[in-house]
This record gives C-alpha cells, sequence and structure tokens, in this order.
C-alpha cells in the first residue's frame, strides 16, 4: 500500500500533470495517528485520558506499587515535607520551601540523598563540616542535587515564590507517614527522634 501523507492538496502533481479527486482538505481517518502542520488548528489533538491533570492525594504510599506524575504532585504540595512513599530500601518525600526560608543545615552519615527542583530558585550548599560548606551552586526547575552520605548540605530559596522539590533517600531517613507543615515542626520532630 502508498503512504500518502497528504491526500489534499497533492503535493506531488509537478511535473506530472494529473486530475487527483480532492473529497476534503483533511487526511483520511487511517492516517489521524499522525500530526502535522495541518493539525495545529486542532487544539485537543494532543489530549488523551493519561495527559489529564489529576490532583494527588498527598499521603504515604508505602511498601505498594505506586505511579505518580512526580512533577504535578510536587508542585501542588503546600507543607514543609510530606512523605509520599517510604519502602524498605529508600523513600520520597516532597518538600515546599518558603521564600527566604532553607532545608537547614543537615548531614545523614549513612544517607545518600537525590533532590530535584520542579519549581522555583536557590541555592545548595555542602561541605565536609558545618564551618565549611566549599561546594556552592544556584539551583531552579529541573535540576537534580545528589548529596553523598556524610556531607553537610543546605538548599536556600532565592526566588520570590515557594522552592518546589522533591527527594529521595536511600535508605530511608524519615518515620513512614511523616507530615511537617512548617520547617518548626520538622526541627522540633527531628530533636525529639534523634
Amino acid at each position: 500500500m502508498y503512504y500518502l501523507p497528504y491526500m489534499s492538496p497533492y503535493h506531488y502533481q509537478y511535473p506530472y500533470y494529473v486530475n487527483v479527486p480532492a473529497y476534503n482538505d483533511e487526511r483520511q481517518t487511517a492516517y489521524r495517528g499522525y500530526t502535522d502542520e495541518f493539525d495545529c488548528a486542532n487544539p485537543y489533538r494532543h489530549w488523551h485520558p493519561i495527559n489529564e491533570v489529576r490532583d494527588v492525594e498527598l499521603k504515604e504510599y508505602g511498601k505498594e506499587p505506586f505511579v505518580v506524575n512526580i512533577e504535578e504532585a510536587t508542585k501542588q504540595n503546600r507543607t514543609f515535607r510530606t512523605a509520599l512513599w517510604t519502602g524498605t530500601h529508600f523513600q520520597l518525600t516532597l518538600m515546599s520551601i518558603d521564600v527566604g526560608e532553607d532545608i537547614g543545615l543537615e548531614m545523614h552519615p549513612e544517607v545518600d540523598q537525590f533532590l530535584r527542583i520542579e519549581e522555583g530558585h536557590g541555592i545548595v550548599q555542602m561541605g565536609n563540616s558545618k564551618d565549611e560548606l566549599t561546594f556552592q551552586e544556584r539551583v531552579s526547575d529541573d535540576f537534580a542535587i545528589i548529596v553523598p552520605a556524610g556531607k553537610w548540605h543546605n538548599v536556600t530559596n532565592t526566588g520570590n515564590k515557594p522552592l518546589k522539590l522533591y527527594s529521595i533517600y536511600a535508605p530511608t531517613q524519615h518515620p513512614f507517614g511523616t507530615i511537617h507543615k512548617t520547617k518548626a515542626e520538622a526541627m522540633a520532630a527531628e530533636e525529639n527522634h534523634e
């Protein structure tokens, strides 16, 4: 079968002068899966139920199979820290850092940490001791931060809106079901945990 991506207008007339029937100005329905510049007039062409943005119930889903649009869940989060999934070997938490605040200078002796910024601007600092934060980088949307175990680190919001990020700890760092609405609540919980 011949593949004719455009049924009308017929693009290959020259140098052969033939009459090609033009039934309508669209492709045949068999070709609707393909997109081209003519489809730009249809604003719903990329809609599909899987692309629909849905609010995620922000709670602990740990130790069960789980799929989430992590970008939308992170942007939706309004708490300082919410544990979204806690397993045996790693933990996923969402964070929202208010303007001018930071996560707090901390060090995890046996935990590697991955952070990804989904919205906002900030500065990440790391070092071998509290007083020696020799590593400093500006971060914003789509930046990933890797914190090796034993490194002191802090992330500060330098933007004009909350800094939205998610963090993966391996192994887990916070108790199952952790929700800290504010930084003060998180600091008090960590003091009691230690």
